[in-house]
């Protein structure tokens, strides 16, 4: 019998059985790789967070990570507590430590997806948020994530403050910003503008930081106008920085005033 290979039924059996070749492949790839995938997910949020309080490789002008084979170890030397508020209304509900939140969820507060919290908390939902207390040079710092919207995906960051709220350190970084614009809000000469600026005035009410054009202090002098300048040609990226920071670490206002009491 003839074999006809020019028959549309042929082309889509074969087809057919090419994608659930591919299919069985791509799976069994993804189930053996999810352990890597999460440590590197794991090692990467604990590179994130000692940046933040200063603790990276940086040469003079390149933000560096510490090294994955040292990150564990410096994380739990330089964070000596995590802790995970649930604030709804603005409000803060319940505070736990790190031990409390694995009892209750046997996970870690530093792999809590901020993304799906913000996301709950626009539903009207209860929304965990993790801080992380770190010790440098003798002084506590208090590490916050943040997450927001740049111009064309997520953007992200952990800021470090002292009990203040006085920025102590960045790290920002993004999903789909363009190259040599809005992405360079993970350049180090864009995240080192945040060291030293005031999130709250003088009366005690909270500010934030806008990334600002025509700031007319490009070298960042001033750090009590809550403000430090733009990128070129970024404005809707430094937006989204400016909107995350306002949003997000105005949340944890009332555990910084509790401080002072």
């Amino acid at each position: 019998m003839e074999n006809r290979t020019d028959k549309n039924s042929y082309t889509i059996i074969f087809a057919v059985v090419m994608v659930a070749i591919v299919g069985s492949l791509l799976a069994y790839a993804a189930s053996a790789l999810s352990g890597r995938i999460d440590e590197n997910k794991r090692l990467e949020k604990q590179q994130n967070i000692l940046y933040a309080m200063g603790i990276n490789d940086n040469d003079e002008t390149s933000a560096v990570f510490i090294s994955t084979d040292k990150a564990p170890e410096a994380f739990d030397a330089n964070i000596v507590e995590q802790l995970v508020l649930t604030v709804e209304d603005g409000e803060i509900i319940k505070q736990q430590t790190r031990q409390e939140y694995l009892d209750e969820n046997g996970d870690e507060p530093y792999l809590i997806d901020i993304k799906k919290e913000k996301s709950n908390a626009k539903d009207g939902k209860a929304r965990r948020m993790p801080l992380f207390i770190g010790e440098k040079d003798g002084e506590k710092i208090y590490i916050a994530p943040i997450y927001g919207k740049g111009l064309w995906d997520a953007i992200w960051g952990y800021v470090g403050l002292d009990e203040n709220m006085v920025v102590q350190g960045a790290y920002f970084d993004h999903k789909g910003e363009t190259p040599g614009l809005g992405a360079n809000i993970k350049e180090r000469y864009f995240m080192d503008d945040f060291i030293g600026e005031h999130l709250m005035d003088e009366s005690g009410n909270f500010q934030g930081v806008t990334v600002a054009k025509g700031n007319a202090d490009p070298t960042n002098q001033r750090k009590t106008d809550f403000k430090v300048d733009a990128l070129a040609g970024a404005t809707i990226t430094g937006d989204g920085v400016t909107a995350m920071i306002k949003s997000d670490l105005r949340l944890y206002v009332p555990f910084f005033q509790n401080l002072k009491k």
